[in-house]
């Protein structure tokens, strides 16, 4: 049977199970039928002994005592149900917690990541941050997809974020077998994630962290057919409009700038308007790295909101119970009857 609800003095009442309120008077005329019979059995017992000798034979009998005792039953059980049916007055607030959601981190391992416009180069402040950004999530799932030329997946769906930092130190351009910066095939290989392992009620979502420089130039593309699935992409900008050369380890183990098949030193700068579009067609934002970090702050902050409002049950009002209020009563009938004989005393000679 369903809750009954109503109003009353302008608080909000409510009864969780009235099934148990129905039974209550039961219980009220259980007690009134044992009060009844303790008065017959007096009437009973003082029919069996003469009236001037009733007070010498049964020293201290009357009927009050068993009245009482009856009654003290019936009230005592009929407050236990009451308290059984739920009772609930006034509200309170409750906040759900929060599901987590699904997140692919796609890292750009190309050789341009290499440029040391930021210290100590681009692709080891991009891992210091994730690593970072690993170590303040809760609840949510995250995985790995590393990419350059082509793009891989290098660490699925988890909550083990200790096993995803591991996953992420051997994240490195040296191991790339073939060189570029594949932005749509990042974002096929995590869309291939999400659907692969992700959870069906779960916020997803990609947080991109590159330089932009999408030689493929089917980026934007693909973030539009990922938008169609409801996945958000987050993109995140290593490097500086600027720019810088790139340097790397040559046959030697020493370092030397990198040249491109021409024979001129390649200098790489952040391509920020491609970053721009990207998440523009799926709803998210862009936000530079920065030399602190603040970009994946502010992507973190993004990234809890995001859950509140679809990974998690906004704050809903629930009653406040209130059954410790006829248990107490129920205690204080118990010690009341338990102070009641079952005869009167008789006057002290």
């Amino acid at each position: 049977m369903t809750g009954i609800q109503t109003t009353l003095l302008g608080q909000h009442l409510r009864i969780v199970t009235p099934l148990f309120l129905w039974i209550a008077p039961l219980a009220l005329a259980a007690g009134a039928f044992a009060a009844v019979r303790a008065w017959q059995r007096q009437r009973k017992l003082a029919a069996l002994v003469p009236g001037a000798r009733f007070g010498q034979v049964l020293r201290g009998a009357g009927a009050a005592q068993g009245v009482a005792r009856g009654s003290l039953l019936g009230i005592g059980l009929c407050l236990l149900l009451m308290a059984a049916a739920g009772p609930q007055c006034g509200e309170r607030t409750e906040v759900v917690k929060r599901t987590g959601i699904d997140l692919v981190i796609g890292i750009d391992a190309s050789n341009s990541m290499l440029a040391r416009d930021v210290k100590p180069s681009r692709i080891e402040r991009a891992k210091l941050e994730v690593t970072a950004l690993l170590e303040r999530l809760a609840g949510d799932r995250v995985g790995i997809v590393v990419f350059a030329g082509e793009a891989f997946i290098q660490c699925p769906l988890t909550t083990d974020y200790a096993a995803a930092r591991l996953f992420l130190r051997a994240v490195e351009p040296v191991s790339m077998a073939t060189q570029g910066t594949a932005i749509a095939d990042a974002l096929y290989q995590s869309k291939e994630v999400l659907e692969g392992g992700g959870r069906g009620d779960a916020a997803k979502a990609v947080l991109l962290i590159t330089d932009g420089e999408d030689l493929e130039k089917g980026g934007v593309q693909k973030a539009a057919e990922l938008a169609k699935k409801g996945v958000v992409v987050f993109t995140v900008g290593v490097g500086t409009p600027g720019g810088s050369e790139i340097q790397i380890l040559n046959d030697q183990g020493k370092l030397e700038l990198l040249h491109d098949a021409k024979g001129e030193i390649v200098h790489s700068r952040l391509d920020e308007p491609t970053l721009h579009q990207i998440a523009e067609a799926t709803g998210g934002v862009y936000n530079p790295l920065g030399t602190l970090g603040e970009g994946l702050s502010k992507v973190r902050l993004t990234l809890e909101t995001m859950n509140t409002k679809s990974g998690s049950a906004p704050a809903r009002k629930l009653g406040v119970d209130r059954y410790h209020v006829p248990v107490a009563i129920v205690l204080i009938l118990l010690v009341a009857e338990s102070l009641i004989g079952t005869r009167r005393r008789s006057a002290a000679l």
